[in-house]
């Protein structure tokens, strides 16, 4: 991943996280469904267990408990969101990628972008 940006490291790493994620829901539903679907390799196996857990559901108190402010806080949390850049974040950042005062001629915009 050398040669990148951050951001665009992030975007690789997140795209091959995805594609984990997929890969590991499909051998899971596999092992779920299929009886014939080999549990043991060469360095690991594969136990299928099943466990129950009683859980709280905050949907099934009275609403005056549930509605009522004095039961709840309020957190705040930083995300990082990535957003594939657009045409207006590529043309914006163009004066200081190539160099140049002022933006340049389309025709000559899109150019230098095809050749970069």
């Amino acid at each position: 991943m050398s040669g990148l940006t951050p951001a665009d490291e992030l975007a690789q790493i997140r795209s091959e996280i995805m594609r984990l994620r997929q890969r590991e829901a499909e051998l899971r539903e596999a092992w779920l469904t299929e009886a014939e679907m080999p549990r043991i390799g060469q360095w690991h196996k594969v136990e299928l267990v099943t466990s129950r857990e009683r859980i709280f559901d905050p949907r099934l108190l009275p609403d005056d408990i549930r509605k009522n402010p004095s039961y709840s806080r309020e957190k705040i949390t930083r995300t990082i969101r990535l957003r594939r850049k657009t045409q207006v974040d590529v043309l914006a950042h163009l004066p200081e990628i190539a160099k140049i005062d002022g933006p340049p001629p389309r025709k000559t915009l899109f150019r230098r972008i095809r050749a970069s």
